[in-house]
């Protein structure tokens, strides 16, 4: 019987991609002459996985760039070779040409030849350089020259009844003896049951092979690796050769099968196995170093939580179980009954909820891992020294979340390590150390997910960028702006400090792409900086783009929803407050500070219960920095909603950012508050409009 090995594809990327994260996690954390044996350890184990699983389906090239790899990783692991920074960045090279060859390998695709061969030719040459002390060379080569003299081989091999349910196949092993000589090959048969009772997923059959050709041990026992721990094997030399080589050789099989042991029998044995937790103390005190593609359409999941959801099932079946005894009707002593069961129904309906919503939850760990390499790569290009820190990396947000939020993360990361960072001897001057500290930090607040990318750089110029802003239009030579607002200029589309163009920012592309796509996610993103210290850019994310924590308002006949993450306040208008601008804009004056008024029911074109401000409410709402307040008839009850996409459904509406249906079956628009302060500034404002907000204090008084 064959067994369909592309059945375990999907799982063999998944684990090879998780291989790689934590391959070059470890190398990220590899001190040049001070590595950590473990640190090596964890990364060989992983190259070693990822080039026997390659090996088990067939992808040779991938095992055999994997393999040089793993051999100038196990030089380091045995001090046989000096941990440089050259080496590090070497192997990280070679991570990302692996990376590249994995994903055409699983869509498909021609490898890059050219490209992962050019890689290949310099992992080699280094090999070649011979960086290892002259023992070591001399030792390797008395090795190699005593194994190329055991030409011939004589081998037992007897499987183990489970082996063939691990994947691994005789015959192809048999395949690859003969590539490397003259093969003859015996089959024992003599414990072969009856055939009713032979299980044709189980081996029955033992081999003796002889081998004849200009073969290393090393070679065979390559081949025989994966089989380690599920087989009797037994290689001895048919012809004689030095006693010391043959100590040096065996040694070389007892090393070469460290931790080959098949997946099956690692959990026999209650042991980590590929894909699962595979790593070291030292990596668990680090935090969680797995990824997930934004690609992913499958997610992992604790048992706890599917644990907690099966409970919560049980209860509810419970729950239904009690309230069927009202199915025929309910006696007036059965009421109490009634809503206690309905309450307890109510109780399991929303602990339900939150443990569904749980299942989607990943630590921001999947979206930080990726920027220990970016830091790295980019503080070499630049000549910078610059460490990184993460905080809070555990805290969770939902998948769809985490799969979109990578990209203004990425562009947040580099403004800061290019514009904020300074150059060493910049920061000398300034009396700071060299090496400037990036720091990442999550936490939550409320229901909302905080994002922080700190930098201790150099800040914000202000007077720049208000130059900068003049020059382009944006705002008027003669008007004034708080260093707030002049923070804020920085998100406009191709705004841009730089003095010149690089790979790395100044093109004036980037911070206003960061702005839509985190309001896109329901999110608001703000900048705090003081010149010479350095910058803060917060992003504010809901935890789940499947519900929201909403106020609701009356307009009329119409209710709308206002998502409680853009509300500042709520207030009686007192009409000494109101005033206008040209008889367009009404303006209320909150405190010390004019905004504008936005009544929705000429907004959407409704009948309000009432059009004089004073005989309604105001909810103050903010979005981006700009403030203005909602005139309603009426507020009603906050509560979660289950958000329903208008545009899937019907079409795009401004000021709309979805719908949801409400307890009484009714449908009720959820506001898209930073779409309506655009709306508004759109209608009211005149060239340049940007600064409208900023200046109606001084016109209105």
């Amino acid at each position: 019987m064959s067994i369909d090995m592309a059945q375990f594809h999907t799982v063999f990327f998944e684990e090879s991609f998780e291989g790689l994260e934590i391959m070059e996690t470890g190398l990220l954390d590899l001190n040049q002459g001070e590595a950590d044996v473990e640190d090596i350890n964890t990364i060989f184990r992983a190259a070693h996985s990822i080039k026997g699983g390659s090996g088990t389906f067939g992808f040779k090239e991938i095992a055999d760039f994997t393999h040089v790899m793993e051999t100038l990783l196990d030089e380091m692991r045995d001090g046989q070779r000096e941990v440089t920074q050259d080496g590090v960045n070497r192997l990280l090279e070679s991570v990302d040409c692996l990376r590249e060859m994995l994903t055409a390998t699983r869509d498909g695709d021609a490898l890059d030849t050219e490209s992962v061969a050019t890689v290949q030719t310099k992992l080699e040459s280094m090999l070649a350089e011979g960086e290892s002390s002259p023992g070591d060379k001399e030792a390797a080569v008395s090795m190699a020259d005593s194994e190329s003299g055991a030409q011939d081989w004589h081998i037992i091999f007897t499987p183990h009844l489970h082996m063939l349910k691990t994947g691994n196949d005789p015959v192809r092993m048999f395949r690859e003896l003969s590539e490397l000589g003259e093969l003859v090959v015996n089959v024992d048969t003599s414990s072969l049951p009856d055939f009713a009772d032979c299980d044709p997923q189980e081996c029955f059959l033992s081999w003796e092979l002889d081998l004849t050709g200009d073969v290393t041990r090393e070679q065979i026992d390559e081949i025989f690796e994966w089989v380690d721990g599920d087989c009797d094997l037994e290689i001895s030399a048919l012809e004689t050769i030095p006693v010391e080589s043959a100590v040096q050789t065996e040694d070389q099989g007892v090393r070469s099968g460290v931790d080959r042991r098949s997946d099956q029998d690692r959990r026999q044995k209650d042991e980590p196995v590929a894909g699962e937790d595979r790593r070291s103390s030292a990596d668990r005190r680090k935090g969680d170093r797995r990824s997930k593609g934004s690609g992913d359409t499958s997610i992992r999941v604790n048992i706890s939580k599917i644990d907690a959801l099966i409970n919560m099932v049980g209860e509810l079946v419970i729950t239904q179980s009690m309230l069927s005894q009202f199915g025929e009707g309910v006696d007036l002593n059965d009421l109490e009954k009634l809503r206690n069961g309905l309450a307890q129904l109510e109780r399991n309906t929303r602990e339900l909820q939150e443990n569904v919503m749980q299942i989607r939850m990943l630590p921001i760990s999947f979206s930080f891992n990726r920027f220990p390499r970016l830091v790295h790569d980019l503080s070499n290009k630049m000549n910078k020294k610059i460490e990184l820190k993460v905080s809070g990396e555990h805290t969770e947000l939902d998948k769809t979340v985490m799969e979109k939020i990578g990209d203004p993360l990425v562009h947040l990361v580099r403004n800061s390590l290019d514009h904020g960072i300074e150059m060493p001897e910049q920061r000398r001057a300034a009396g700071k150390p060299e090496t400037g500290i990036l720091h990442l930090n999550a936490y939550h607040e409320g229901g909302n997910i905080v994002i922080d990318i700190i930098d201790d750089g150099a800040g914000l110029n202000t007077e720049k960028i208000r130059s900068k802003a003049i020059e382009r239009g944006l705002v008027r030579e003669d008007e004034v702006l708080s260093d707030s607002k002049i923070h804020e200029l920085i998100f406009r589309a191709g705004f841009s400090t730089a003095d010149q163009v690089s790979d790395v920012s100044g093109r004036g592309v980037g911070m206003d792409v960061v702005r839509r796509n985190i309001h896109d996610l329901g999110g608001v993103v703000e900048v705090e900086s003081t010149e010479g210290v350095g910058s803060t850019f917060r992003i504010r994310l809901p935890l789940t783009l499947a519900i929201v924590d909403g106020q609701l308002v009356r307009v009329g006949t119409q209710t709308y929803i206002v998502p409680l993450i853009s509300i500042e306040e709520s207030l009686q208008i007192s009409s000494s407050e109101i005033s206008s601008i040209a008889g367009k804009m009404e303006l209320y004056r909150l405190r010390e500070d004019y905004i504008p008024i936005i009544r929705l029911h000429d907004v959407f074109s409704i009948e309000p219960d009432n059009r004089s401000l004073e005989d309604g409410l105001l909810v103050v709402v903010e979005s981006e920095g700009q403030k203005a307040g909602l005139f309603v008839d009426d507020l009603l009850a906050q509560q979660q909603v289950v958000i329903k996409s208008l545009e899937t459904n019907y079409r795009k509406v401004g000021g709309i950012a979805g719908a949801t249906i409400l307890g009484d079956g009714t449908v009720a628009m959820i506001l898209d508050i930073t779409g309506l302060l655009e709306m508004s500034l759109q209608e009211h404002s005149t060239p340049p409009t940007s600064s409208l907000f900023d200046s109606t204090a001084s016109k209105a008084a």
